[in-house]
Formats: structure tokens, C-alpha cells, sequence
């Protein structure tokens, strides 16, 4: 892999966007995916530190979230924003996560988030429905890092 931007292929990455716009319909809650090829450390303390560089805890309503994979070292996160914490219940992150892994481990990268995006974005309407004034507040587009 050359670089990280070439970890998804087009097709990957527009299935991806595909998957956020289509959750992203039904919520007024922001989704964003980060891909990095290492992480150094913790990696929720990376994810966190990138959720504050991305601004994403500066959406209107704190409903941001982040999937965050560094591919080389095999860690990911996902980090959602106070207001969505506040009322997801207690395991929500940590269930989104395992069924992630699972996939992960089999090579399955982009079924895993797709999965893990809609799953995310059912209970953000549940929660943070989709308003008709809503904008959006955050790219769609998956970032990269190093």
C-alpha cells in the first residue's frame, strides 16, 4: 500500500459515503470515518484527539461521531460526541465494535463499517431525528491521516 488513501478503493469509498448519507438522512446526527495506517499509543485517546482536530465537537446538537481505524497497527475506535453518549445505551459502542472486529478480522473492512454506520445511524434517529432545517454539518468524505 502506497499510501493510506489507497487502503479503499473508488468503489469502496464511494459504498462508504453511500453509507453515511443514507444514515445521515434520517438523523440530524453527523458521521465521519478517519483512516490512519498507524496509531501510536491509546488508541482512544488518538480518536479523541482527532475528533477535536476534525471539529466535530462542534456540531449544533453534540451528535458527532467518529470511526477511526489505523490499518498497520490494528486498533480502531468509535467516538461519539457527549449529547449522543448521554443517551445510547451503556454497551452501544462496545457491541457496534465487536461485530466490527469480527469482520475486520476476516479482511471484510468496508461491510464491517457500512454495518457499523447503519447500525449507528438507526439509533441516532432514534435520538437525534432528521429535521427539515437540518444541514450538514461535517464533510462526508473519509479523511486520512499520515
Amino acid at each position: 500500500m502506497a499510501s493510506i488513501q489507497d487502503f479503499f478503493s473508488d468503489n469502496d469509498k464511494k459504498e462508504i459515503k453511500k453509507a453515511i448519507l443514507n444514515a445521515e438522512m434520517d438523523t440530524s446526527g453527523e458521521i465521519r470515518v478517519h483512516l490512519e495506517t498507524t496509531c501510536k499509543g491509546e488508541v482512544l485517546d488518538r480518536a479523541s484527539y482527532l475528533f477535536k482536530k476534525l471539529g466535530m465537537e462542534n456540531t449544533q446538537l453534540s451528535n458527532g461521531v467518529l470511526f477511526y481505524i489505523a490499518v498497520k497497527s490494528q486498533k480502531f475506535a468509535i467516538i461519539g460526541d457527549k449529547a449522543i453518549n448521554a443517551t445510547v445505551p451503556e454497551n452501544f459502542w462496545v457491541d457496534i465494535k465487536e461485530n466490527m472486529r469480527v469482520k475486520f478480522k476476516k479482511g471484510d473492512f468496508v461491510p464491517a463499517l457500512v454495518e457499523g454506520i447503519e447500525t449507528t445511524g438507526k439509533q441516532l434517529k432514534r435520538h437525534f431525528p432528521h429535521h427539515l432545517d437540518d444541514i450538514n454539518e461535517l464533510t462526508d468524505e473519509i479523511s486520512f491521516g499520515d
